[in-house]
């Protein structure tokens, strides 16, 4: 028997078709995702010039805050540009490895986003359990560390997802029924034995999701219990107060988070409610996290004033 040229049948081209089901109103849709998109990108923007300029920010946790802002940046850049130009301008055709290339810059900043949310969680335990050694312990060498090891264990473990999928030759359709190039989206196209890309999407996903949920749950389980025994009720509300934004924007991406892994994996929900879930859930918390921490934070929320109401300084 004849064995085919099979790197000839990798598909060339893709086709992304937006939201199944919802294709007759999905350019209406686009208008609120933009809207999501463009709060995030001034919010994220706005952090990223407040925090390095701004002497009492230079702390860990708003160094921590100015790389989830970056992050999140790239987060949006890599999904808004192609998704409205599907439900615009109906935009839809994609090559194979431009789609492989952004499900890798989507993964890997999610997979980034959960690390950082455990360095933040790392920083408000030592903060509130450890206060005497906060400096001593979050030393800037250590945060470079930890931002390294954040970004590298995303990285490493992401960039073999895009190389399981070029293994698969044989493929049933090049429709990707999705508003953006997402793992098990694709890997559902092809028509060979798809479970080592199954396990390994599985095993990413806990090893940084679960893995650093886990952690976050443990460091704000001892965070609490530490305010509760803190012995003025004054100090009680000071201390929690650090913490809601923290805890805010931890819910906020965990549930969403697992909520998309799981009904894409082991639910019946609607495809289009599923895909409409997993978009806000990528774009929801880079729109979300500068505005919770800006009304949380008076010195964000100053710097944010004088710089749309410049006449703010002289007033103060």
């Amino acid at each position: 028997m004849v064995v085919p040229n099979i790197s000839s049948l990798d598909p060339p081209m893709v086709t992304l078709i937006g939201i199944p089901g919802l294709e007759h109103v999905q350019f209406w849709i686009g208008f609120p995702f933009c809207a999501l998109c463009v709060v995030a990108l001034l919010g994220n923007v706005l952090l990223l010039i407040i925090i390095p300029s701004e002497r009492s920010l230079q702390q860990p946790m708003y160094v921590f805050l100015a790389v989830l802002a970056a992050n999140d940046l790239g987060l949006c850049v890599s999904i808004s540009p192609k998704m409205l130009a599907i439900f615009w301008f109906s935009a839809c055709s994609m090559t194979f490895d431009a789609c492989l290339t952004q499900l890798f810059f989507i993964h890997a900043l999610q997979g980034m986003e959960s690390g950082i949310l455990l360095a933040m969680a790392f920083d408000r335990y030592v903060a509130i359990c450890n206060p005497l050694r906060h400096s001593a312990i979050l030393t800037p060498s250590v945060l470079v560390h930890l931002v390294g090891v954040v970004a590298a264990r995303a990285v490493i473990l992401v960039s073999i997802v895009p190389i399981l999928l070029k293994r698969l030759h044989f493929f049933n359709s090049t429709v990707v029924a999705h508003s953006y190039c997402e793992h098990m989206a694709v890997v559902k196209l092809a028509a060979v034995d798809t479970r080592i890309n199954k396990a390994f999407g599985l095993f990413v996903a806990f090893s940084i999701l679960g893995f650093d949920m886990v952690f976050v749950l443990v460091s704000y389980t001892l965070i609490l219990q530490a305010i509760f025994r803190l012995p003025q009720k004054e100090a009680r509300i000071k201390a929690f107060n650090t913490c809601t934004a923290h805890i805010f924007v931890f819910l906020e991406f965990y549930i969403l988070a697992f909520f998309s892994f799981f009904s894409h994996r082991f639910g019946h929900v609607a495809p289009y409610v599923h895909i409409l879930l997993s978009t806000i859930y990528l774009l929801v918390p880079p729109a979300l996290n500068p505005i919770v921490y800006g009304v949380k934070t008076k010195e964000i929320r100053i710097r944010v004033v004088r710089i749309f109401v410049p006449k703010y300084c002289s007033i103060k």
